[in-house]
């Protein structure tokens, strides 16, 4: 049985359609994107002219091994936007008992239950029933729940002695970085990091995943050139 379209906030162009005689213009809070973006330069037409080099995304890589505080710029998948991250992370892993700490960001389920895991939406970390991966969006999306280092950690530590990892959205940590897994991330743990949530370029699709190694050059595999 597929899985039905899940709509997201953004298509304005839907919303006019339905409210014809809303006034305009619409303030839109449904992406969660900041509106006052970072300040663009002007840049070389060259850019939209070639692809970009292997050297330009290891610099791209090695940029946000720095700002996200990790310890090897081998750790530092750069992807077109953390919604192909998610899609491809449940791939990597044979089928298996998938627990999504929620409410919360919609694509995450359903990206595992396409690649034939066994997903269940949890309310609380109680009732993880001996899942084999762990997904939390921290802080949450739409709620704003953070949870502890310390607790993801344990939750890491829980999960690898059965072979399990933990995956961690930290799209909206740069508002709240303190408790980012990343400085800290242990061998079984996954995080991945936004780009438009925070700076407002949401039309520049970035997004990273954090990852170790053996994890990350699986990922840069999968996501191909």
């Amino acid at each position: 049985m597929s899985e039905a379209r899940i709509w997201h906030g953004g298509d304005l162009d839907e919303a006019r359609r339905l409210f014809p005689q809303a006034p305009e213009p619409w303030i839109d809070l449904s992406t969660g994107i900041n509106p006052i973006a970072y300040p663009v330069p002007s840049l070389p037409v060259s850019l939209f002219e070639r692809l970009p080099s292997p050297a330009d995304h290891r610099d791209l890589e090695a940029a946000a091994t720095e700002a996200y505080g990790a310890t090897d710029a081998a750790m530092a998948v750069a992807a077109p936007g953390t919604q192909v991250l998610i899609s491809l992370l449940p791939h990597l892993r044979p089928c298996c008992r998938v627990a999504v700490l929620g409410p919360t960001y919609a694509e995450h389920a359903p990206s595992w239950r396409k690649a034939g895991h066994d997903v269940a939406d949890v309310p609380s970390l109680d009732r993880l029933d001996g899942a084999d991966v762990l997904v939390v969006v921290n802080p949450n999306n739409p709620d704003g729940r953070l949870l502890k280092r310390e607790t993801l950690l344990r939750l890491a530590e829980d999960l690898r002695a059965r072979g399990g990892w933990l995956v961690v959205d930290e799209a909206f940590a740069d508002f709240d970085a303190g408790e980012s897994l990343v400085p800290v991330l242990p061998a079984n743990a996954v995080v991945l990091r936004s780009f438009g949530k925070t700076y407002g370029l949401a039309g520049l699709r970035i997004g990273f995943a954090l990852a170790p190694e053996p994890i990350a050059t699986r990922l840069w595999l999968a996501l191909g050139p």
